[in-house]
């Protein structure tokens, strides 16, 4: 449905069909991070991704993320690429520095590289926080990668 008349707009493409999606997660805090996995993995099948098209890969923690997602994204293999993982806030301040410096990472690699990524590493105050989001968290990644995917393939196209 069009918002403005005479001007064009591109809905939401949710079609996962064809898409090759990365998945890179953190296995620190990892019952967190396997929760988000099942959930993104399960919503990337729903709307139409092939299993065959997806690679999860793990890392130890989210400061390792950047490296391979940019290892990942320089590959020419995906369409999209996902981070699952969660920092949670202890004592010190190395909580903002993970939290701060891995997103600050993510982000680099996808405006350097082209390819979409969705961030789905979770930060919390505490563990219950993060168990609550993982579900919802896990599909909103999945989602925003395949209507990336699509959105830049579209651009690329017009």
């Amino acid at each position: 449905m069009a918002r403005y008349d005479n001007i064009e707009e591109f809905e939401p493409d949710l079609d996962g069909t064809g898409l090759r999606i990365g998945i890179v997660m953190s296995r620190f805090n990892q019952e967190i991070g396997e929760g988000l996995l099942s959930s993104c993995t399960a919503a990337l099948t729903r709307q139409g991704v092939s299993t065959s098209d997806i690679l999860i890969v793990s890392v130890p923690g989210a400061l390792e993320a950047p490296i391979a997602l940019q290892k990942m994204a320089g590959s020419g293999w995906f369409d999209s690429l996902v981070v699952l993982g969660a920092v949670i806030r202890g004592d010190t301040y190395h909580f903002e520095v993970v939290a701060n410096e891995s997103a600050s990472g993510i982000t680099a690699v996808t405006l350097d590289t082209g390819v979409p990524i969705a961030n789905g590493i979770l930060t919390t105050e505490d563990e219950d926080q993060a168990l609550a989001r993982m579900s919802q968290k896990g599909t909103e990644c999945a989602l925003a990668a395949i209507e990336m995917a699509n959105l830049l393939k579209r651009l690329d196209e017009d």
